[in-house]
Protein backbone atom coordinates (compact mmCIF):
# COMPACT_ATOMS: atom_id res chain seq x y z
CA UNK A 1 0.00 0.00 0.00
CA UNK A 2 1.53 3.43 -1.10
CA UNK A 3 1.98 5.87 1.89
CA UNK A 4 -0.78 8.46 0.64
CA UNK A 5 -2.89 4.91 0.05
CA UNK A 6 -2.80 4.21 3.88
CA UNK A 7 -2.82 8.09 5.24
CA UNK A 8 -6.76 7.92 3.42
CA UNK A 9 -7.27 4.56 5.16
CA UNK A 10 -5.45 5.74 8.56
CA UNK A 11 -7.95 8.96 7.85
CA UNK A 12 -11.53 6.81 7.01
CA UNK A 13 -10.68 4.17 10.13
CA UNK A 14 -10.44 7.45 12.56
CA UNK A 15 -13.11 9.15 11.11
CA UNK A 16 -15.31 6.18 11.22
CA UNK A 17 -14.38 5.79 14.92
CA UNK A 18 -15.24 9.19 15.58
CA UNK A 19 -18.67 9.01 13.90
CA UNK A 20 -19.52 6.41 15.88
CA UNK A 21 -18.12 7.76 19.30
CA UNK A 22 -19.53 11.94 18.82
CA UNK A 23 -21.97 11.24 15.85
CA UNK A 24 -22.05 13.21 13.00
CA UNK A 25 -22.89 16.63 14.61
CA UNK A 26 -19.97 16.22 17.58
CA UNK A 27 -17.22 14.82 15.43
CA UNK A 28 -15.18 17.49 14.19
CA UNK A 29 -11.88 17.14 11.68
CA UNK A 30 -9.48 18.12 14.34
CA UNK A 31 -10.06 15.55 16.30
CA UNK A 32 -10.11 13.13 13.02
CA UNK A 33 -6.74 14.12 12.13
CA UNK A 34 -5.22 13.62 15.46
CA UNK A 35 -6.86 10.02 15.71
CA UNK A 36 -5.39 9.43 12.23
CA UNK A 37 -1.64 10.36 13.56
CA UNK A 38 -2.14 13.47 10.14
CA UNK A 39 -2.12 17.05 10.12
CA UNK A 40 -5.44 19.07 9.36
CA UNK A 41 -4.02 20.00 6.05
CA UNK A 42 -3.18 16.25 4.81
CA UNK A 43 -6.87 15.07 5.76
CA UNK A 44 -7.98 18.42 3.66
CA UNK A 45 -5.97 16.79 0.78
CA UNK A 46 -7.60 14.07 0.74
CA UNK A 47 -11.21 14.94 1.73
CA UNK A 48 -12.68 18.26 1.22
CA UNK A 49 -15.24 17.89 4.24
CA UNK A 50 -16.39 16.56 7.08
CA UNK A 51 -19.57 15.75 4.94
CA UNK A 52 -17.11 14.01 2.33
CA UNK A 53 -15.67 12.14 4.55
CA UNK A 54 -19.16 10.52 5.41
CA UNK A 55 -19.69 9.98 2.23
CA UNK A 56 -16.38 8.13 1.71
CA UNK A 57 -17.63 5.97 4.10
CA UNK A 58 -21.06 5.30 3.41
CA UNK A 59 -19.91 4.15 -0.18
CA UNK A 60 -17.44 1.64 2.01
CA UNK A 61 -20.57 0.44 3.56
CA UNK A 62 -22.11 0.15 0.58
CA UNK A 63 -19.40 -1.71 -1.25
CA UNK A 64 -18.71 -4.25 1.53
CA UNK A 65 -22.73 -4.93 1.56
CA UNK A 66 -22.41 -5.81 -2.08
CA UNK A 67 -19.26 -7.24 -1.76
CA UNK A 68 -20.39 -10.76 -2.38
CA UNK A 69 -20.51 -12.60 -6.12
CA UNK A 70 -23.59 -12.43 -7.97
CA UNK A 71 -24.47 -15.94 -7.70
CA UNK A 72 -25.58 -18.02 -11.09
CA UNK A 73 -28.70 -20.50 -11.09
CA UNK A 74 -27.18 -24.13 -11.61
CA UNK A 75 -29.71 -25.80 -13.67
CA UNK A 76 -27.85 -29.38 -12.17
CA UNK A 77 -28.56 -28.26 -8.12
CA UNK A 78 -31.79 -28.34 -6.53
CA UNK A 79 -33.11 -24.51 -6.46
CA UNK A 80 -33.91 -24.32 -2.84
CA UNK A 81 -30.39 -26.11 -1.25
CA UNK A 82 -28.90 -23.19 -4.07
CA UNK A 83 -31.03 -20.29 -2.43
CA UNK A 84 -30.35 -21.10 1.01
CA UNK A 85 -26.41 -21.68 0.25
CA UNK A 86 -26.65 -18.10 -1.43
CA UNK A 87 -28.41 -16.53 1.68
CA UNK A 88 -26.50 -18.22 4.68
CA UNK A 89 -23.00 -16.31 2.32
CA UNK A 90 -25.44 -12.99 2.21
CA UNK A 91 -26.24 -13.29 6.11
CA UNK A 92 -22.30 -13.81 6.90
CA UNK A 93 -21.70 -10.85 4.82
CA UNK A 94 -24.12 -8.68 6.43
CA UNK A 95 -23.56 -9.49 9.97
CA UNK A 96 -19.99 -9.52 9.82
CA UNK A 97 -18.36 -7.26 12.92
CA UNK A 98 -16.86 -4.44 10.76
CA UNK A 99 -20.18 -4.45 8.28
CA UNK A 100 -22.48 -4.37 11.71
CA UNK A 101 -20.29 -1.44 12.85
CA UNK A 102 -20.17 0.63 9.49
CA UNK A 103 -24.21 0.10 9.30
CA UNK A 104 -24.20 1.62 12.59
CA UNK A 105 -22.71 4.15 12.00
CA UNK A 106 -23.84 5.06 8.81
CA UNK A 107 -27.43 4.33 9.61
CA UNK A 108 -27.51 6.61 12.94
CA UNK A 109 -26.47 9.84 10.73
CA UNK A 110 -29.52 8.73 8.32
CA UNK A 111 -32.22 8.94 10.99
CA UNK A 112 -30.92 12.52 11.87
CA UNK A 113 -30.42 13.47 8.24
CA UNK A 114 -33.84 13.04 5.39
CA UNK A 115 -31.76 14.63 2.76
CA UNK A 116 -28.35 12.57 3.38
CA UNK A 117 -30.95 9.44 3.85
CA UNK A 118 -32.46 9.97 0.47
CA UNK A 119 -29.05 10.64 -1.44
CA UNK A 120 -27.65 7.32 0.56
CA UNK A 121 -30.94 4.83 -0.53
CA UNK A 122 -30.61 6.66 -4.59
CA UNK A 123 -26.83 5.52 -4.41
CA UNK A 124 -27.74 2.03 -2.73
CA UNK A 125 -30.17 1.40 -5.55
CA UNK A 126 -27.90 1.29 -7.88
CA UNK A 127 -26.07 -1.82 -6.48
CA UNK A 128 -27.80 -5.11 -7.72
CA UNK A 129 -27.86 -7.67 -4.81
CA UNK A 130 -26.21 -10.62 -5.30
CA UNK A 131 -29.59 -13.02 -4.82
CA UNK A 132 -31.46 -11.13 -7.30
CA UNK A 133 -28.96 -12.84 -10.30
CA UNK A 134 -29.85 -16.57 -9.02
CA UNK A 135 -33.90 -15.45 -8.43
CA UNK A 136 -33.86 -13.91 -12.26
CA UNK A 137 -32.06 -16.59 -13.81
CA UNK A 138 -34.22 -19.22 -11.90
CA UNK A 139 -37.61 -17.16 -13.21
CA UNK A 140 -36.04 -17.20 -16.86
CA UNK A 141 -35.32 -21.46 -16.52
CA UNK A 142 -39.31 -21.65 -15.38
CA UNK A 143 -38.03 -22.63 -11.79
CA UNK A 144 -40.25 -19.86 -10.75
CA UNK A 145 -42.51 -18.14 -11.77
CA UNK A 146 -42.26 -14.94 -13.77
CA UNK A 147 -42.18 -11.59 -12.07
CA UNK A 148 -39.86 -8.74 -11.51
CA UNK A 149 -36.75 -9.96 -10.12
CA UNK A 150 -35.64 -7.15 -7.92
CA UNK A 151 -39.45 -7.03 -6.25
CA UNK A 152 -39.09 -10.96 -5.44
CA UNK A 153 -35.33 -10.46 -4.31
CA UNK A 154 -36.14 -7.01 -1.80
CA UNK A 155 -39.09 -9.45 -0.35
CA UNK A 156 -37.11 -12.20 0.81
CA UNK A 157 -34.24 -9.99 2.04
CA UNK A 158 -36.84 -8.28 3.81
CA UNK A 159 -37.90 -11.38 5.20
CA UNK A 160 -34.20 -12.48 6.31
CA UNK A 161 -32.73 -9.77 7.37
CA UNK A 162 -35.70 -9.20 9.78
CA UNK A 163 -34.47 -12.46 11.50
CA UNK A 164 -31.08 -12.19 10.74
CA UNK A 165 -29.52 -8.61 10.52
CA UNK A 166 -31.40 -6.64 12.79
CA UNK A 167 -30.94 -8.41 15.84
CA UNK A 168 -27.37 -8.62 15.11
CA UNK A 169 -27.52 -4.50 15.02
CA UNK A 170 -29.74 -3.43 17.35
CA UNK A 171 -28.38 -5.88 19.97
CA UNK A 172 -25.49 -7.47 19.16
CA UNK A 173 -26.24 -10.79 19.27
CA UNK A 174 -28.98 -13.12 16.99
CA UNK A 175 -30.36 -15.86 18.76
CA UNK A 176 -33.10 -16.91 15.93
CA UNK A 177 -32.58 -20.60 15.06
CA UNK A 178 -30.71 -21.59 11.79
CA UNK A 179 -34.50 -23.31 10.69
CA UNK A 180 -36.17 -20.05 10.57
CA UNK A 181 -34.05 -19.34 6.97
CA UNK A 182 -35.55 -22.56 5.99
CA UNK A 183 -39.06 -20.79 6.95
CA UNK A 184 -38.17 -17.38 5.07
CA UNK A 185 -36.91 -19.77 1.95
CA UNK A 186 -40.57 -21.49 2.03
CA UNK A 187 -42.48 -18.32 2.43
CA UNK A 188 -41.06 -16.96 -0.45
CA UNK A 189 -40.96 -20.68 -2.52
CA UNK A 190 -44.95 -20.90 -1.81
CA UNK A 191 -45.37 -17.37 -3.63
CA UNK A 192 -43.34 -17.76 -6.63
CA UNK A 193 -42.75 -21.34 -7.14
CA UNK A 194 -43.45 -22.18 -10.68
CA UNK A 195 -47.86 -22.76 -11.52
CA UNK A 196 -48.97 -20.10 -8.63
Amino acid sequence: MKRTEKKRKDIIDAAIDEFREQGFLGATTTSIAKKANVSSRTLYNHFESKDALFEAISEIMIERNSSMEPVPYDPDRDFVEQLKDALWRYVEVITEKTAIGLNRMVMSELIRDLDRSRQFFNESETHDYPIKRLISEAMDAGELRKADPDFATNQLLVLVKGFFFWPEFFLGENATSKDVLNDCVAMFMAHYKRGK
